[in-house]
């Protein structure tokens, strides 16, 4: 317990020598408010983690600094003795250190603890300036003075630190005895191309000098058991931002990135140079000739651009292309080969990909741990919380250079193709079973590697190996939502012309023969068409397909073929969703429906079974949509398939809701919110949002209602707010909302669509007195209701005609209408709930009042041939 005391008083005692000097720099360079906020940055860790108070000193020094006390005026430190005189200090900064206030608090907290710290990262992210900072801001802890050695590859390590300490080799005194009793801070600055003879010096040092503190720079750790490891990071977007602007400035006076394009431009630079200093201080310089969308646009040949540099610093640091040309010098043959062969990923890799991909003829592991540490290949952790490995964008440049040289490219090209198209043909099992979130997890970090794949395919001409990895990647895009880009990606591979089909399959295991190939791009427009009417671009344009070769969809569907059923479901899924053709949907899921059948598909199956129950609720079908929406929801569960369970909840949610179950539905869509969120299925998240503020909105909870709503940020959302807003008095709000999802619908054709929009906008026409406008869009409403053909819908706007044909002054035409409506409900066997029945009621109440109950009674059981058309209005 005693000893453990100690070693906490020893710490904080440091800690307060370092942070006073670093209070004592801030103030000295102007910067007194950031002086007092790393004071106040000490009191609460020394409170919060070991429950003291900073010292008298350090409190004395607070004081002084508030006071501004001329004492605080900085004075060198006196050197100690030598016979050679001393190497300078530290270099005089010239510019303005941007962004790294965190970094030295979090260096400085380090060193307080540490006897080494080694500052290490990629070339050019700031390693040295950092460490310069460091020594001035330390520089008062240290009674023997702060030391920095730039070590030179000439001259040995042990020499030129003495040489920098000024001691003589005549002296007889080793390095050791004459940092024996010694408090010094020493910088050793780029140590990674004298690495073994600088730990080795290092450790020596170390040992035999207890008052010694070392702060080394290197692109890898040293490798000591003394050794703690600070990687200093890229900038932050801002910061970086904030250097560029700030260099580019000063290379090209006026400059600003005020514009919205400038700005955009700035952040691009800075995102694709990695946010590392230097190459944004490179690029900076290029702002008065190119400017900055020049700039940006030129990127692509990043070392022709960024090759002229300042005259002020070393060799190694004026180009980028020198930058990296000196951490590939240092590397052995295994490490070279491995370094470029990674270039063929895009956006990192697994380690198993790195294996498979980049493994022919070398190990992967060693060397890639070793890149790592030399930082050329950062380590994150991936969506699935597996180690990823990434090459900052420079570095990856520079290494598909290397791999064009090494005439490697084409042949680990292909092997990166069939890793991409054999991880997208398994997960696409998993994304239809109990592994959906891991395997979604997992693709959600390869869709970089999935485009590069995929493009380079096209680019080659190779139309099979393009088509079967879009294929291979439908399922996965729809349940993202990335719907515009499976279209887009879908056309690429069916625009690719010649027959390069065969190659492309013989490298998956595939035999290739005419037949196979058309029902490949067969099965490619299908999801294509599907993915266009998802994304609103049915019509948009798409790359030219192979005219010898073009497919007709509606031809393909009438081919009996059980490997086109998914694809015919699919564009009837996406029909449906999207309000496109009802008819047409129906038609489409019937016959997946049927090849499912055929082929023992149980998940397609399951899946025309759901469609097949929301065509029936669009058409007031409740008892066969119940029937089938059931029928896919146990399916889908024993599937294990967590999407499927999602759209069969959402119909059964929805029937509930219709019944007046509200406690049912709401439970339905509680429980397909949470699995949506943890699926990341946000398109389905916002339904359930949607189902539960129409569950809030009708049980009176319109404060929830909207909030639900609100939350939801999609389309069908507006809906909601709009009956919320009409609920709650707020007519105009109301208004607008229906009619902006009312001219989407229009747009979209979208058949049931309108009836309920129309039906709202008509009752509040009604409840504003307008009954020329109510009846107008009650009868539109009517007629669409009809084409639909679901009795509800036709029952809704007969209860908004007889609310138009009251207020006009025809009560017995109201009380007919109101009958009818009623009546339609009953066969469909959905009566109207009691928390909807408020437009019923209310038109109910005026036109008892004008005919008497005995009357309306007696009308509203009359039967009539028809109801009210345009003619007889």
């Amino acid at each position: 317990m005693t000893e453990t005391v100690v070693v906490g008083a020893v710490a904080v005692a440091v800690a307060e020598r370092l942070r006073a000097a670093h209070i004592r720099a801030l103030y000295g360079a102007g910067r007194q408010s950031e002086a007092l906020a790393s004071y106040a940055d000490l009191r609460t860790r020394l409170a919060g983690e070991l429950g003291v108070d900073p010292g008298p000193e350090l409190v004395a020094l607070h004081g002084s600094v508030l006071r501004q006390d001329a004492s605080l005026e900085p004075t060198p430190p006196p050197l100690p003795p030598a016979t050679l005189p001393l190497a300078p200090a530290l270099p005089t900064p010239v510019t303005e250190l941007i962004g790294r206030t965190e970094a030295v608090a979090a260096v400085t907290e380090l060193l307080a603890r540490e006897r080494l710290v080694t500052l290490t990262g990629p070339g050019g992210v700031g390693k040295t300036r950092l460490a310069e900072e460091m020594g001035r801001s330390a520089a008062g802890a240290f009674p023997d003075g702060v030391r920095m050695v730039p070590l030179a590859a000439t001259g040995g390590v042990e020499e030129q630190i003495a040489t920098a300490l000024g001691l003589r080799e005549d002296a007889g005194a080793s390095l050791e005895d004459a940092l024996r009793a010694r408090r010094t801070l020493l910088l050793l600055d780029n140590c990674e191309h004298v690495v073994d003879a600088a730990a080795d010096t290092v450790r020596r040092m170390l040992t035999a000098a207890p008052g010694l503190r070392i702060l080394a720079t290197s692109r890898e750790p040293l490798g000591l058991a003394a050794e703690s490891v600070w990687v200093v990071p890229p900038l932050s977007q801002a910061d970086a931002e904030s250097l560029f602007a700030r260099r580019a400035a000063a290379s090209a006076p006026g400059f600003t990135a005020a514009g919205e394009d400038e700005a955009a431009a700035v952040a691009e630079i800075c995102r694709r140079l990695d946010r590392l200093p230097l190459a944004l201080e490179l690029a900076a310089t290029r702002v008065r000739a190119l400017g900055v969308r020049g700039l940006a646009a030129r990127l692509d040949d990043r070392f022709r651009l960024l090759a002229g540099g300042r005259r002020d610093v070393p060799g190694r640091q004026r180009t980028l292309r020198a930058v990296i040309d000196w951490s590939w010098e240092l590397l052995d043959d295994e490490e070279r080969t491995v370094l470029r062969r990674l270039a063929v990923f895009a956006d990192g890799c697994t380690l198993e990909a790195a294996e498979t991909v980049c493994g022919a003829g070398v190990d992967v592991l060693d060397p890639l741990i070793r890149l790592v540490d030399r930082s050329l290949l950062t380590m994150t952790d991936g969506p699935a919380g597996e180690p990823r490995y990434r090459l900052p964008e420079s570095v990856a440049a520079y290494a598909r250079e290397r791999l064009t040289e090494a005439d490697e490219a084409r042949a680990h090209e292909e092997r990166h193709h069939a890793y991409v198209a054999a991880l997208l043909e398994q997960a696409g099992e998993d994304l239809r079973g109990p592994g959906q979130r891991a395997g979604l997890a997992q693709l959600d970090g390869e869709s970089g590697n999935i485009r590069a794949a995929l493009a380079r395919s096209v680019e080659r001409g190779d139309a099979g190996g393009a088509l079967r990895l879009a294929l291979a990647a439908t399922w996965y895009w729809f349940l993202r939502g990335r719907w515009s880009e499976a279209r887009r990606a879908l056309g690429a591979a069916l625009g690719v012309r010649g027959g390069a089909e065969a190659g492309a399959e013989a490298r998956l295991g595939v035999h290739a023969d005419e037949g196979a190939g058309a029902e490949l791009r067969a099965r490619a427009a299908l999801w294509q068409e599907g993915f266009a009417v998802l994304a609103g671009e049915a019509g948009a344009p798409a790359p030219a397909p192979d005219t010898d070769t073009d497919t007709d969809t509606d031809t393909e569907i009438s081919k009996p073929s059980p490997r086109l059923a998914r694809p015919t479901w699919f564009l009837a899924h996406a029909a449906l969703t999207a309000g496109e053709d009802l008819p047409r949907s129906e038609a489409l899921a019937e016959r997946a429906l049927a090849e499912f059948g055929a082929a023992g598909d149980a998940w397609g199956t399951a899946a025309a079974l759901g469609t097949r129950s929301t065509v029936g609720l669009l058409r007031g079908d409740l008892a066969g949509a119940r029937r089938d929406a059931t029928e896919s929801h146990a399916a889908f569960r024993e599937l294990g398939d967590g999407w499927g369970q999602l759209r069969s909840g959402y119909i059964l949610a929805a029937l509930a809701s219709i019944t007046g179950d509200y406690a049912q539905a709401e439970e339905l869509h509680r429980g397909g919110l949470a699995s949506a969120e943890e699926l990341g299925l946000w398109p389905d998240a916002a339904d359930r949002l949607t189902g539960l503020g129409r569950v809030a909105l009708l049980t009176g909870d319109f404060a929830e209602a909207r909030a639900l709503h609100e939350r939801a940020a999609a389309l069908s959302a507006e809906i909601g707010l709009a009956l919320g807003a009409r609920r709650t008095g707020d007519a105009g709000q109301a208004e607008k909302l229906l009619r902006k999802t009312l001219a989407w619908h229009r747009e979209v054709s979208f058949g049931p669509g309108p009836a309920l929009l129309l039906a709202e906008l008509g009752f509040l026409a009604e409840q504003r007195g307008d009954a020329e406008a109510a009846l107008s869009l009650h009868h539109e409403g009517l007629a669409v209701a009809r084409e639909s053909g679901d009795p509800r819908a036709v029952a809704l706007a007969q209860e908004g005609l007889a609310g138009a044909h009251a207020l006009a002054g025809d009560p017995v035409r109201a009380a007919r209408l109101l009958g009818a409506a009623h009546r339609a409900r009953e066969a469909a066997g959905a009566p109207l709930p009691e928390a909807e029945r408020g437009d019923v009621d209310r038109v109910e109440a005026a036109v008892r009042a004008a005919l008497g109950d005995e009357v309306y009674t007696r009308e509203c059981g009359a039967e009539t041939d028809d109801f009210p058309d345009r003619a007889g209005s």
